[in-house]
């Protein structure tokens, strides 16, 4: 039982981090995944990065 919460926490992260990114004018797909690799390290790397600026 505890590992499906587990693998349902991981996955919200993913979701929350996609959407932080977006707002960062980062691509969400890229930080979805590599938030699946590295989990609550990616959040971190996403907060220290700055807003890219529209293209």
């Amino acid at each position: 039982m505890m590992d499906n919460q587990y693998f349902v926490g991981w996955g919200t992260l993913a979701l929350i981090n996609a959407g932080l990114a977006q707002g960062k004018n980062r691509t969400g797909l890229n930080w979805f995944l590599l938030t699946l690799i590295l989990g609550p390290l990616a959040t971190l790397i996403l907060l220290l990065v700055e807003k890219r600026e529209p293209q």
